[in-house]
């Protein structure tokens, strides 16, 4: 279903609702240069890294797209566990698994009162930066104190610029972007204002020294474009 959400005129926050769910596949190639690219990316990191039977989860899963990806490119089984906080998103999840008879444990809840099994990855693409500033260290630290020795940690986010007016020239080419996916200026306006106070960036070393400060020995930044990067952590 194509991303409609933002011709009408918004009456609250951005939140991963039923209207959200519905449309959030098409949104996220629509709204995120290289979305297919940084999956990719991603599963073909993972898979040089996996051994049968290993525990991944996917935080801020979705609709499982990442997960479904990385079980079709490893031949053997893996644990896979997707976590999401929106109900929609997970029912999504449970039944594009299903489609592409992928097996997949999916929880609705609240990370941060999920206990973790110990792991071999973490996945958090794009979900970070909807989470109040004051509690990401704690989850990345969460994420690291349950990981195995040599666990991989691979989140992406929206970034900023420190320098102002950089920062105001990708966003310019960022809206170029979206409008060449057929967004409206008036949609594009609206999603900013919804947003706002919702979807807080950092900048790249900000990320970079989070993970750092949490206990990862190497961290280093495997995509970048504009404001959008891909990060890898090694425990």
């Amino acid at each position: 279903m194509k991303d409609k959400i933002f011709e009408k005129p918004i009456t609250k926050q951005f939140e991963f609702d039923e209207a959200c769910a519905s449309v959030f596949d098409d949104m996220l190639v629509r709204s995120v240069p290289f979305y297919k690219d940084v999956i990719n990316l991603t599963t073909d990191i993972l898979v040089k890294n996996l051994h049968e039977g290993d525990i991944i989860y996917d935080l801020g899963c979705s609709t499982a797209t990442t997960l479904i990806e990385l079980q079709r490119k490893f031949a053997k089984p893996l644990e896979l566990i997707g976590i999401d906080n929106s109900i929609a998103m997970i029912e999504r999840a449970k039944n594009k698994a299903k489609a592409y008879n992928v097996n997949c444990n999916f929880i609705c809840d609240d990370m941060f009162n999920i206990d973790f099994k110990k792991s071999n990855v973490f996945i958090s693409n794009y979900t970070i930066q909807f989470i109040r500033p004051m509690n990401r260290e704690k989850l990345v630290k969460k994420i690291y104190d349950s990981l195995k020795p040599n666990g991989i940690f691979i989140f992406s986010e929206k970034i900023i610029s420190e320098d102002k007016i950089l920062h105001k020239q990708l966003i310019d080419i960022y809206y170029d972007f979206k409008k060449s996916q057929g967004y409206s200026e008036y949609e594009i306006a609206q999603k900013r204002e919804a947003l706002e106070n919702v979807l807080i960036p950092y900048t790249l070393d900000e990320n970079i020294l989070m993970a750092k400060n949490a206990g990862f020995e190497h961290v280093e930044c495997i995509f970048r474009w504009l404001n959008f990067a891909t990060i890898i952590c090694f425990k």
